[in-house]
């Protein structure tokens, strides 16, 4: 046996369920619970922390469904970071894992959870060491270094916590930890921009000067005190946001179904879907994540005193390829009347770059992860699929499938591109990228909790359901 297997024989790991099927109520408690514990390691603060650097990347907090200043601040970044390599790694067949055979799959689980704690240790070092979380600098030198390890000590524990509550969801919940988190952080964003009656201080904001968080106590306010420019403003922001939400679940549910006929069985057959949105919420992920590295990049340059990316002004871009790259609010200037031609250059480079960029990382995606024409035509001729007419040939049948498959990633692409884009120029409760995550996550669990639900109420259908499968 491997050294890598002896490793992975002897990983901690969560218990599965003995029964082979769980109740619709026990899923949902133990969703419930990892849900509440992930809110509740939010609120605990890192011991020792001085300045945090990385409270001006909030956007990026949104994505990776952490809280930058806590436990878990390295959120769920490790584990979709060691999916993603490992991912690409099989896909373009550096690393080869045989995933139907269970060998194959519980070394492929076992080697990500490996490659899971590495990007835990890594960042958790990263993070601190490279000052994004660091101490704080009154301390003498001897002490500084050691609470610098017990800030990454900290860091490590919080990522280990994600990582299990991951896995006790994959187990024992609904969906995937990583989708809830993700989904989670977005929500709960909207709903505090949406609805606080607090203050950016965390003060009562009625009876104070300064506006409240929330934009319908701001909509109230200004209608309140005749202020219809701050009303438009507020409800615009509203407005933007159930717009693009709606538009991403419309295009969600848009598929290409693809007939199939079982060879040996005549009379019977499935159909193969194609969603629009191809690959899914995956460019914007990388787009962004692009965005946040040139962002970082450039206040590192502008630091050391050579702001070859472009400078800033207190947390938001001056000048420079950052200032292109970064959206500006065009629904604001509209109203506020200080719209100009620079304005709508801005917005349509920005526009322009979160397109186009989408496009490439969805063409690449589909390439490197076993998406491509060659790879769905060999899924499903081992399933004992075959379109009709057509003989049972994998040229042939990859043939048909690249008619739809390369269309499907570029209009899928250049959607999320637009919706993304869209809702950050439309200043929106929470960027276009959390968005799009939001509402396709959220979706999905909506229908694996409503198939568990219609099964439970229905036990002959889930035992039609599993002859099915």
């Amino acid at each position: 046996m491997s050294l890598v297997d002896n490793i992975i024989l002897n990983l901690p790991e969560v218990k599965g369920p003995e029964q082979k099927k769980l109740s619709f109520n026990e899923k949902l408690k133990w969703t419930l619970i990892c849900l509440v514990a992930f809110f509740l390691l939010g609120l605990v603060p890192l011991y020792g922390l001085g300045e945090n650097a990385l409270a001006q990347f909030e956007f990026l907090s949104i994505i990776l469904g952490a809280s930058f200043g806590s436990l878990i601040s390295l959120g769920i970044g490790p584990l979709v970071t060691g999916s993603i390599v490992l991912q690409l790694l099989n896909g373009s067949g550096l690393i080869k894992f045989d995933l139907t055979t269970p060998e194959g799959k519980r070394r492929y689980q076992g080697i990500q959870k490996v490659m899971s704690i590495f990007f835990v240790i890594f960042e958790a070092g990263i993070y601190v060491f490279m000052g994004g979380l660091s101490p704080s600098l009154m301390l003498d030198p001897s002490q500084f270094r050691l609470m610098q390890f017990v800030l990454v000590g900290q860091l490590i524990l919080g990522g280990i916590f994600i990582m299990f509550m991951d896995e006790i969801i994959s187990k024992w919940g609904f969906g995937s930890g990583i989708s809830l988190f993700i989904a989670a952080g977005v929500s709960s964003e909207i709903v505090i921009r949406a609805f606080s009656p607090l203050t950016t201080s965390g003060t009562w904001a009625f009876g104070s000067s300064q506006p409240a968080i929330g934009k319908v106590w701001v909509f109230i306010e200004s209608l309140a005190s005749q202020n219809p420019i701050g009303a438009i403003l507020a409800l615009s922001t509203i407005l933007a946001t159930i717009l693009i939400f709606l538009l991403a679940v419309y295009l969600q549910a848009m598929k290409v179904e693809i007939p199939l006929s079982f060879g040996r069985i005549r009379g019977h057959g499935i159909r193969w879907p194609l969603n629009f949105m191809y690959t899914s919420n995956i460019p914007v992920i990388l787009i962004s994540a692009l965005l946040a590295n040139v962002q970082l990049a450039a206040r590192l340059f502008e630091k050391w005193g050579h702001p070859i990316l472009g400078t800033f002004s207190g947390s938001s871009p001056a000048t420079g390829f950052v200032l292109w790259v970064t959206p500006n609010n065009l629904v604001q200037a509209i109203v506020t009347g200080s719209f100009a031609g620079i304005t709508i250059l801005h917005s349509l480079v920005y526009m322009g770059f979160m397109m186009i960029g989408a496009v490439i990382f969805s063409w690449f995606w589909v390439q490197t992860s076993g998406m491509d024409a060659g790879a769905q035509a060999r899924n499903i001729l081992n399933s004992g699929l075959q379109i009709p007419g057509f003989r049972r040939d994998q040229r042939v049948l990859e043939t048909i499938l690249e008619r739809y498959i390369m269309p499907l990633t570029v209009m899928g692409g250049l959607s999320v591109g637009i919706l993304a884009a869209g809702a950050d120029l439309m200043g929106a409760l929470t960027n276009g990228t959390g968005i799009l995550l939001a509402v396709m996550i959220i979706y999905r669990l909506y229908e694996d909790i409503a198939k568990h639900h219609m099964m439970d109420m229905h036990p002959a259908l889930a035992k039609m359901m599993g002859g099915m499968n």
